[in-house]
């Protein structure tokens, strides 16, 4: 279970004490992007990922992190066409969810940088 402990450090809490809502808000959507990161992990495992690769050498965690180059980048553009374009979404899925997605991307590149994805 993702545990976000108190922090000692005297600018979080300022940050914490000064925009309460805030704060709040955004440790509610880290914790839903964990649980949707965790459903999404039993319905797909790490091979979407991986490639199938261990990803233990670095020419397969380059691989990977260019197949998440262009998850985001799909992201991105619905962003650009829904937001900055005023496009019609004509497949139904909110953008709050496009933007979860940007989200989880991001820490599933870090995973595979730092040798942690699928372990």
């Amino acid at each position: 279970m993702l545990e976000i402990k108190p922090n000692v450090d005297p600018v979080v809490k300022q940050i914490e004490e000064q925009y309460p809502e805030m704060t709040k808000e955004f440790k509610r959507i880290m914790r839903l992007q964990y649980e949707t990161f965790c459903r999404k992990q039993s319905n797909y495992g790490t091979d979407n990922i991986s490639l199938g690769k261990d990803l233990s050498k670095p020419e397969d965690r380059k691989l990977s992190q260019m197949g998440i180059f262009f998850r985001v980048n799909d992201k991105v553009q619905r962003i650009k066409q829904l937001v900055v374009l005023g496009a019609a979404d004509n497949v139904n899925e909110a953008i709050d969810d496009t933007y979860q997605d940007l989200s989880v991307y991001a820490i599933i590149a870090q995973l595979v940088k730092n040798g942690k994805w699928g372990k």
